[in-house]
């Protein structure tokens, strides 16, 4: 069987029910990783549903308990004699919380429903029905070809949602048989919905908050209005010192000295598209002299996610005695995460503000990574994806959200290679969460035809 007739194969697939069918029974699964107590459906996803999956398509499979608190995580392995290549591939099976009573009427979270060109429930967008399509296109390979022509490894793991605990320690312990030329994953959105996208690592996140805490209770704003400092208006005004009034970074150590001329040269192919759902951009917010793409895709970003002084459901008429902002540093590489703090301690002392505290989070912030958008392998998974298709792939040097990347690119030292199959205005993380079905059949025909040209001539060589 030929390239093109695997690709009508999985094409098939999609238009009769299969895909559809596969993805049902895994999304009816709630696994919920954030909710307590779920360990037992985490392990069940894996070794009642995935790893009988794997093993018709000759995978063997192993199931780790987790090394540091969270659900279990898989790591199957099919080996060709004489495969010259061998890949690694990534997904997660725990979903966000249903939040059941907020779907819209007709939906639930735990049922595959069509409507239209969406396929609506929980994890079709994060992360089941991404790496379902990989799956399916791995299988349509080896019926078509009667192997695949490379190594597959699948690493699965079940706590994404809660930070990836563990999955560090397994990729450590198991360095040797993790050990591949490349990390070929799906997740997270494409640039927009009709254009099919690679990513080649992942934004840094950064989770910290501001407190000013002045005393002890509130005060009578009559009695004491214009004699007590506010707390919320002294955070404001430190909150506004760090950036523009347009939101542009104003502490030299949060960004980057300049940004390479290869990730200018990919992003300036880029146009930020999220769908019909999608906000409009707000064409002079954030760095000047930028695109959107470069904005989101090569440069960092600071916000406030929540800001709170009071009692701002029952305000009464009280100076209050405190306020706490929630703040976030999503970072590119070319800038060290570990200064963030320090240097926001210098510029809020130079500023006026030695009474605004930085609490860090507890968990230690996401890291950027970012695979130059040169490399080998970045050039061979856009000719593959162009002759599927027929268009010119996205490459984004990286994502703009964060993922447990630099596992893979620092940790066990792989190039990655990311290819989305979902969109911006997915839903995901809310309710109504779905995938599109044109994307899902198109991510079918692209992910089909990666895998047969990795078993072809013309793969990248091992550095």
């Amino acid at each position: 069987m030929t390239r093109a007739a695997a690709i009508a194969a999985v094409e098939a697939y999609f238009d009769e029910g299969g895909f559809a069918t596969d993805l049902a029974r895994r999304v009816a699964i709630p696994t919920e990783s954030q909710v307590e107590g779920s360990g037992l459906v985490l392990r069940a996803y894996l070794g009642d549903e995935i790893a009988p999956t794997l093993r018709r398509l000759g995978f063997e499979s192993t199931i780790f308990d987790n090394p540091v608190r969270g659900g279990p995580i898989l790591i199957a392995e099919r080996r060709e004699k004489d495969a010259a290549t061998t890949v690694l591939g990534y997904g997660h099976g725990d979903v966000i919380r249903g939040l059941e009573s907020q779907w819209r009427d007709g939906l639930s979270p735990w049922a595959l429903t069509r409507q239209g060109d969406r396929l609506y429930g929980r994890g079709t967008a994060d992360n089941k029905g991404q790496h379902s399509i990989n799956i399916a296109a791995l299988e349509t390979v080896l019926n078509a070809r009667g192997r695949l022509g490379f190594n597959s490894i699948l690493l699965l793991e079940t706590g994404e949602e809660i930070g990836s605990p563990g999955l560090r320690e397994i990729c450590r312990d198991e360095k040797a048989r993790l050990e591949a030329d490349v990390l070929i994953a799906s997740d997270g959105p494409r640039l927009a919905p009709e254009r099919p996208t690679i990513f080649l690592g992942a934004r840094g996140a950064m989770n910290f908050d501001l407190v000013v805490d002045l005393r002890e209770g509130g005060h009578h704003s009559g009695n004491w209005g214009g004699l007590l400092a506010n707390p919320g208006i002294i955070l404001a005004h430190a909150l506004a010192s760090i950036t523009s009034d347009k939101g542009a970074i104003k502490i030299k150590e949060w960004v980057p000295q300049a940004m390479p001329n290869s990730v200018r040269v990919a992003l300036a192919d880029c146009t930020v598209e999220g769908g019909e759902d999608a906000p409009k951009i707000d064409p002079d917010w954030g760095e000047p002299g930028l695109t959107p793409s470069e904005k989101v895709f090569g440069w960092c970003s600071f916000e406030v996610l929540a800001f709170t002084t009071g009692n701002p459901k029952n305000p009464v008429n009280a100076i209050p005695p405190k306020a706490t902002a929630t703040c976030q540093i999503r970072f590119v590489v070319g800038v060290d995460p570990e200064e963030f703090m320090p240097a926001l301690r210098r510029h809020l002392d130079r500023a006026g503000f030695p009474m605004v505290k930085i609490e860090p989070w507890k968990k230690a912030y996401f890291p950027a990574t970012r695979l130059d958008p040169d490399h080998d392998w970045v050039r061979w998974a856009a000719r593959s994806i162009a002759e599927t298709t027929g268009k010119r792939p996205a490459i984004l040097p990286n994502l703009g959200g964060s993922l447990p990347n630099d596992i893979f690119a620092s940790d066990l030292g792989l190039p990655t290679i990311w290819v989305p199959h979902s969109y911006a205005s997915c839903s995901q993380h809310a309710p109504n969460e779905h995938m599109l079905a044109p994307i899902a059949r198109e991510a079918l025909a692209v992910m089909t035809g990666i895998y047969w040209d990795l078993g072809e001539e013309g793969v990248p060589t091992r550095n």
